[in-house]
Formats: structure tokens, C-alpha cells, sequence
């Protein structure tokens, strides 16, 4: 990459800009549950999907796929647990490893606050073309992608 070229990024300041977009992402994400009475936070929200896509992983698994570290998934999956929107069971392997399940409740949850969440993308895209969408997730992948091969995450 050519010097201006560097430069240019970083008066754009490019993982400011992400590190904002993501936090008002939440916050709006969290305003709209709030106003709506949902009982679950955006962050359960997305255990939950994971789960409901996922049923019966390993809590690790669950961290890695959703990039919280131990602390924050074992704080979350007693939440959950406790609301009994998933219940964990031992594993047949005879270790004491949990595997998490969604409960009927749990996938209740999810089927209610979808169309919520499609509604919140929908506000945050705005104003945006369909191909203008495509091609951000698409730099969006290759950053990520790079950021993986360049980073070791241990949850």
C-alpha cells in the first residue's frame, strides 16, 4: 500500500469509526428492547440465536462463536438458565462439560424479538442501496478475515 494511501486510512480512522458504529449499534439495539418491555438483553438475545441455530454445543463453543470470554458467557448462560430460555445437560461422554439446549421457551423468545431485530437492521440501513449493504459485509469479511489470521483469541 502506498503511503498516501496509509495516510488517507488513517485520517479516516477507519476501527474508530467501527468501534462507534458498533457501540451506537447497541446502545440502539438495548434502547429498543427496553422500550418494548423484552426481558432479555440484545447480548442474550444473540446467545440465544447461536443456541437456537446450535442446540446442544459446549458452552466454548458457544464463547468462540460469539467472541465473549469466559467471564461473560458464564455470566449469560446463568441468566438464560435462570429464565429458563436454555438448560444445560451433562455431556454422554462422562465429563462434567455441559452441552447448552434452547428451551420451547428460549425459542419463543427468539421467534418474538426476530422481526424486532430485522426492524432495528432496517432503521440502521437506511437511505442504503442493497448492493451498497452487499459490498460493506463484503469489506467488512476481508477485514475481519485479516484481523483473524493476524490475531489469537483464547475464551
Amino acid at each position: 500500500m502506498k503511503n498516501k494511501e496509509q495516510e488517507k486510512l488513517i485520517n479516516q480512522r477507519i476501527g474508530v469509526r467501527l468501534a462507534r458504529v458498533g457501540m451506537l449499534s447497541k446502545v440502539f439495539a438495548i434502547q429498543t428492547f427496553n422500550k418494548l418491555n423484552i426481558d432479555i438483553t440484545p447480548e442474550q438475545f444473540l446467545i440465544l440465536m447461536a443456541l437456537n441455530d446450535n442446540d446442544g454445543i459446549y458452552q466454548r463453543q458457544l464463547a468462540n462463536m460469539t467472541f465473549k470470554d469466559r467471564p461473560n458467557i458464564n455470566r449469560i448462560v446463568s441468566i438464560l438458565e435462570r429464565g429458563k430460555y436454555i438448560v444445560p445437560q451433562c455431556s454422554s461422554n462422562g465429563r462434567q462439560i455441559k452441552q447448552l439446549f434452547i428451551t420451547d421457551k428460549g425459542k419463543s423468545i427468539c421467534n418474538k424479538i426476530l422481526p424486532i431485530i430485522f426492524d432495528v437492521w432496517n432503521t440502521t440501513t437506511k437511505g442504503l442501496e442493497e448492493n451498497e449493504i452487499e459490498q460493506f459485509i463484503n469489506t467488512l469479511q476481508k477485514i475481519e478475515q485479516n484481523l483473524r489470521d493476524n490475531t489469537f483469541l483464547q475464551v
